[in-house]
Formats: structure tokens, sequence, C-alpha cells
């Protein structure tokens, strides 16, 4: 059985994903690379105790950074995007 912890690692705050949770109910997460939309719904809903209604996955590639000569590059990551059931909220992003 699969870590509910490791497959939900962090969660995603910026402009964009505040205003998806606020308006259509959505909240993003960065997730384990090798994990599939179920897992990634179990997880949640085992997590936040809440009811999800979709997951969406996006695989994020890192980006090419230059610093001076030295040539480097960010880690690729995965990006899941939970839409909730209606009247469902995660209390964790609440005020944020």
């Amino acid at each position: 059985m699969i870590n509910h912890y490791e497959v939900v690692k962090r969660p995603i705050i910026t402009e964009k994903t505040t205003l998806q949770k606020e308006t259509i109910n959505q909240v993003t997460f960065e997730v384990d690379r090798k994990a599939n939309r179920i897992e990634i719904k179990k997880a949640v809903e085992q997590l936040f105790n809440v009811g999800v209604d979709k997951v969406s996955t996006v695989q994020v590639k890192g980006k090419r950074k230059q610093r001076g000569r030295i040539l480097g590059k960010r880690r690729d990551w995965k990006k899941a995007i939970v839409k909730l059931k209606p009247g469902a909220r995660i209390e964790f992003f609440e005020g944020v």
C-alpha cells in the first residue's frame, strides 16, 4: 500500500490557484511523479477528509538556468489539479 503523504507532497499556492479555489472549488498540489489519478484522489480524500470530483494532472518540465558559465536545470515535477465536490472545503487553504 502506498503512503498518502508520499503521494501528495505540498500544496501550490499562487494567485491563480487562489482564484481557482475561490471560484471553481479546485485546489492544486505537487504530487509524486509516479502517482496516477486514482492514487491522488484516494490520498486527498484520506488526508483532508473531503470528496473529490475530478483530478487532472500535468507533467511540468524543469527550466534550464544559467549562472555565469554554469548551466543547470531545475527538476521535473508533477502537478495535480483537484476539483472538490460541491460544498467541500479544505480548511488548510482557508484564509490564505
